[in-house]
């Protein structure tokens, strides 16, 4: 049996506009010769629909779109992800399930079995959990149905179940030839050597062919890379799309056979691609077509600058250089360079005088007390006023530009550089900032479009004199493996010392700076997530929080 897996890119609440997707790549499936094609996740309402789905008329007009969907499609079975109405008379009234569309009816209706409720995933809140497996036979093959997380609990590749139930081997218990997974798995940094070596184990020890269809595109912070796959029966990677796009490739179950994408060469080329698609998505899905990029002459927002202008077209981006007092005359010429390399627009607008009349306005108030951090984050809260002016009048979304190790220690300022829209790189270490720089100037054969000056010059905020980021905070190189272990790895203090050997004080200060800071995080614009752990919703501190380890 051929089998089409058609990763498609979807809008949550768009069911008209995902409906008419299944039914294009559906059509393409039928020109190509499947007999079956299968589509993501919750792919006719869009994932993750969150509280939407406690809304009775979000899973009634879903239901009702799959109804009109099973009537439109091609002569070919079609499995599609939706949500609909749990019909268990308690418990929570909806369920995250996937429905066998043949011959204008429903041939097959399966709900997800495991409902992960960690990171940034809270389906359990949401859905009922299915009870059974579900096994249906096309083309002389039975196939069983599982949907994302039940691949994720197989006794034979983890160390330690998450979950009692273990849906991959009850379908093949009730007599499943093929394994078919469709997902909404989001993208992290390793993720897709795990997912492959996983499902790669799962068709092995069942010795059976596994396929994998995942959700690509962006939808708020989350970002989904595709990637779909498809194994043999001896676990061999047989057949895969491409990465961060749709595609629609097709595995042949007689032949264990199918078209293979190349794949992302490097972690930073796929963390790079992941910030593209993602920052693309989220303008689009949001209503905006352009895109504003503060432009300090620094590496973070020259970085940011790039994915934008990749993203969205150059022609659709604005860089704004705003130059203060204690601002060089270099970090401009870079602001202007990096511009000039990319083809976006480019203003300048000044801000020393501005900033004197706020001082003249307030030293009054001010009394004698000495010029502090107020004056420093006055400069960032001036240019965030600019940067959401031109934002108003002119229709275009801030980007913000810091980075993630800046966010974890709140070395950034509160309507300040965090003002803005979409913090682009809040989920990228500053270490990382830099490694991505350098991949985005070598895709240029050349020098690229970031200056050079930008990745050796020390990094600097600029708001007094002779400022550098090292006079307030450790090395990067010191400050991003601490923030790693601590925020991604979950180790306390104690640990982090014993594992890498950093001075105790260093290490306790900084983490006391990661608590302190958790004010400044809740208020920060939505941050693409790229690492296993990201600010926002998938780290849950309280604010006011006495608790130290």
């Amino acid at each position: 049996m051929k089998i089409a897996l058609a990763q498609i890119n979807t809008t949550v609440g768009d069911f008209a506009g995902n409906s008419q997707r299944i039914l294009h790549f559906a059509c393409q499936a039928q020109d190509q010769g499947a007999q079956l094609v299968l589509f993501p996740e919750l792919a006719l309402c869009g994932y993750p629909p969150r509280d939407l789905v406690e809304k009775a008329d979000f899973v009634e007009r879903c239901e009702n779109e799959l109804r009109r969907l099973a009537a439109l499609l091609p002569p070919i079975p079609a499995l599609v992800g939706y949500v609909r109405r749990s019909g268990t008379g308690q418990g929570k009234p909806a369920a995250d399930a996937a429905a066998l569309l043949s011959d204008g009816r429903v041939a097959l209706d399966y709900a997800k079995v495991l409902l992960p409720y960690y990171d940034v995933f809270d389906e359990s809140r949401y859905f009922e959990p299915g009870s059974a497996p579900a096994v249906h036979r096309i083309s002389g093959e039975r196939v069983g149905v599982t949907i994302c997380e039940d691949a994720w609990n197989d006794k034979n590749f983890w160390k330690q179940q998450l979950y009692r139930r273990d849906p991959i081997e009850e379908t093949v218990q009730a007599g499943a030839t093929v394994i078919l997974n469709i997902a909404a798995s989001p993208f992290t940094e390793g993720k897709a050597r795990l997912r492959q070596e996983m499902l790669a184990a799962i068709a092995r020890e069942r010795n059976l062919p596994v396929i994998y269809v995942n959700l690509v595109g962006g939808n708020d912070g989350l970002i989904f890379d595709g990637s779909s796959l498809a194994f043999n029966a001896r676990g061999e990677l047989a057949a895969r799309a491409k990465s961060f796009g749709e595609d629609l490739v097709i595995f042949d179950t007689t032949t264990a056979q199918g078209e293979l994408r190349p794949a992302p060469a490097s972690d930073v080329e796929a963390i790079y691609e992941a910030l593209v698609l993602g920052t693309r998505d989220y303008v689009a899905k949001c209503g905006f077509t352009k895109a504003l990029v503060g432009l300090s002459g620094g590496i973070d927002s020259s970085l940011v600058a790039v994915v934008a202008a990749r993203a969205l077209g150059s022609e659709n981006v604005y860089g704004v250089a705003m130059p203060g007092p204690y601002s060089s005359a270099s970090s401009l010429s870079d602001a202007e360079e990096l511009a000039s390399n990319l083809g976006i627009n480019f203003r300048v607008i000044p801000i020393t005088a501005t900033f004197e009349s706020y001082l003249s306005m307030l030293d009054p108030v001010f009394g004698n007390r000495p010029r502090d951090v107020t004056e420093e984050n006055l400069q960032a809260r001036i240019r965030g006023n600019i940067l959401m002016a031109l934002s108003n009048k002119f229709g275009a979304l801030v980007l913000s530009t810091g980075n993630k190790s800046e966010l974890a220690v709140g070395y950034c300022t509160l309507y300040g550089d965090m003002a803005g829209g979409l913090a682009v790189i809040a989920d990228v270490p500053k270490t990382v900032v830099y490694e991505l720089a350098r991949h985005v100037n070598h895709e240029g054969q050349g020098s690229g479009p970031i200056p050079k000056a930008c990745l050796t010059k020390p990094p600097s905020a600029e708001l007094r004199p002779n400022q550098t980021d090292q006079d307030t905070l450790p090395p990067y190189e010191i400050l991003d493996v601490i923030l790693r272990a601590h925020i991604e790895e979950n180790l306390c203090s104690r640990e982090i010392i014993a594992k890498f050997g950093f001075d105790s004080d260093l290490v306790r200060q900084t983490l006391r700076r990661v608590h302190g800071a958790e004010y400044k995080r809740q208020q920060a614009a939505p941050v693409l997530k790229v690492t296993a752990k990201a600010f926002g919703i998938g780290r849950r501190f309280p604010i006011a929080n006495k608790f130290r380890e």
